[in-house]
């Protein structure tokens, strides 16, 4: 028997590299169904963990892209908070769909670092275990080039949605990388036949 999923297509957003060291800022998530159906959308921007420090490099970034900073800034909830609430919508999702969360990141080396070690942290839970789609390796899986040379500015143009751009405001880089995902996985499924 097939266990059923669903997909959470997660963008998080930080004040630099490593969790637990580096805070996570932000949090956008976009659950999607087997069929590519949104089902629905989670945001949160959390409060800096204490203790932690901000990394000079990435506040140097963030300087080139205050509008989403200035997002970051509004309505933020400690960690605690912030990650029950990502929990219970995680787990009120799987009820309902009765089926189990896969997470979805680009690059999930960073993205899935951060969401593992706060949901262990803060819930002492992963919904999503251990693992995680990474979408740099299943596009490197599609194209048949070499890994350094798979990014989002050399996927094929039929991948994206045209009109969105990566905003760095994580709910809407969530639902980019979600089409995303469903684009690269159905060209997989036709190189199949």
């Amino acid at each position: 028997m097939t266990t059923r999923e669903f997909y959470i297509s997660v963008d998080v957003e930080t004040d630099g590299p490593i969790p637990s060291v580096n805070s996570m800022l932000g949090i956008g998530a976009v659950a999607f169904d087997t069929h590519e159906k949104l089902l629905s959308r989670f945001a949160v921007n959390l409060l800096p963990l204490e203790n932690a420090v901000q990394n000079p490099a990435t506040m140097l970034w963030w300087e080139r892209h205050l509008i989403a900073w200035s997002y970051l800034q509004k309505n933020c909830v400690p960690a605690d908070k912030a990650m029950a609430d990502f929990h219970h919508w995680i787990m009120t999702i799987s009820k309902q769909e009765d089926a189990k969360p896969v997470c979805v990141c680009y690059p999930s080396g960073f993205d899935f670092t951060f969401i593992y070690w706060y949901l262990m942290r803060f819930t002492e839970h992963s919904p999503f275990g251990f693992q995680c789609i990474d979408l740099k390796t299943l596009a490197y899986a599609a194209l048949g080039k070499s890994f350094k040379d798979v990014s989002k500015r050399n996927m094929p143009l039929k991948w994206s949605l045209g009109n969105r751009k990566h905003s760095h405001i994580a709910v809407e880089d969530a639902e980019e990388q979600g089409y995303l995902f469903f684009a690269i996985r159905n060209e997989i499924e036709n190189m199949r036949y």
